[in-house]
């Protein structure tokens, strides 16, 4: 999967190091960088082997093998190999079982290998995880968002820091990973799931996104990852100012919070409802959908003596000017 020879720079391998540079330019500790073996995460982790020690920094790379197709255990052994040949140390490979949890395979597949990247980083010491997602794998998140309607949350997309896990190449083309690789004399592994149209992503991948090009013109993913970000700015701007006010219009409450009527209804809608949302959240671990956000939300707008509404796990109800929030059996009992 690598070859000896050290190859020239390329436009390809200075923009994905570039992007890398960048990202461990924040860094203080050890990183491992998640390794599939595909392009995205091949050059990734070639660009951080060539990047961490110039940062001094130590960088390793942690190989999940999901056990969800024949040949993966060989697939996983020859992305460690390609690791250590591009000089990452350590290099951890971790099997894990994808248990199904009622919310899809591709769902059960990301909690168990994030999971492996926990435990990675406690048994290494690794402070971050690098993550190869794409610009392109930004553009198909915002897309399969909005034909969900899933709301700005999921419009967002993927952010470039997210705890402990990097997304260094979040403003990279896939078919620059593509090229580095090439250029680099690196042989990615292709996933046949990449190619498998009973995923959507991988139909929002092969069919929607090019037929968005060709019929409104190129530029679509980019204008899609913009539009990610100025989500992302506007959410992170309506969260500071939940939490600048959540403190003065909450108060405790027997077996749960109260928040304010008059407050809730003095904030204007989008504001309104991001409050009950953390409420709940913060508070009894729950997360509301739109739906049942607008529910409780109408206790304050279109209240006509109504007794209140149950959410998961939660009662809330109008009392004396407060809209109070309860925890059932349910979620007392799971606390």
């Amino acid at each position: 999967m690598h070859s000896d020879r050290r190859p020239r720079l390329t436009p390809a391998m200075a923009d994905v190091r570039r992007a890398v540079r960048k990202a461990l330019a924040m860094q203080a500790g050890p990183v491992l960088v998640a390794l599939s073996g595909g392009a995205d995460s091949l050059a990734l982790a070639a660009a951080t082997a060539f990047e961490a020690p110039r940062a001094g920094l130590r960088a390793g790379a942690v190989i999940v093998d999901h056990g969800l197709q024949a040949g993966s255990a060989d697939a996983a052994a020859q992305a460690a190999q390609a690791a250590r040949e591009l000089g990452l140390d350590p290099v951890l490979v971790r099997a894990v079982v994808v248990a199904g949890d009622g919310s899809g395979p591709e769902s059960a597949a990301r909690a168990a290998r994030y999971r492996a990247f926990e435990e990675a980083m406690r048994d290494t010491g690794a402070t971050h995880v690098l993550l190869g997602h794409t610009l392109d794998d930004q553009a198909e998140t915002v897309l399969l968002g909005l034909a969900r309607g899933s709301g700005p949350t999921s419009l967002q997309g993927m952010s470039s820091v997210t705890g402990p896990y990097l997304r260094p190449l979040l403003g990279i083309r896939r078919a620059t990973t593509q090229q580095y690789c090439r250029d680099a004399g690196l042989s990615p592994w292709a996933d046949p799931q990449n190619g498998d149209p009973r995923y959507a992503r991988v139909r929002v991948r092969q069919r929607v996104l090019p037929t968005l090009e060709q019929e409104l013109g190129p530029g679509v993913a980019e204008a899609l990852a913009r539009t990610a970000e100025q989500l992302r700015e506007d959410a992170d701007a309506l969260d500071a100012l939940v939490l600048e006010v959540i403190e003065e219009i909450c108060e405790p409450a027997e077996g749960g919070i109260a928040v304010s009527v008059g407050a809730l209804a003095a904030n204007p809608p989008a504001l309104r409802q991001r409050i009950i949302r953390f409420v709940v959240e913060s508070e009894f671990g729950v997360t509301l959908s739109r739906a049942q956000t607008l529910a409780a939300v109408r206790l304050v707008t279109d209240w006509h003596g109504q007794k209140g509404v149950d959410l998961p796990g939660v009662r809330v109800e109008r009392q004396n000017g407060l809209l109070v929030f309860r925890v059932t059996r349910a979620v007392a009992a799971d606390h």
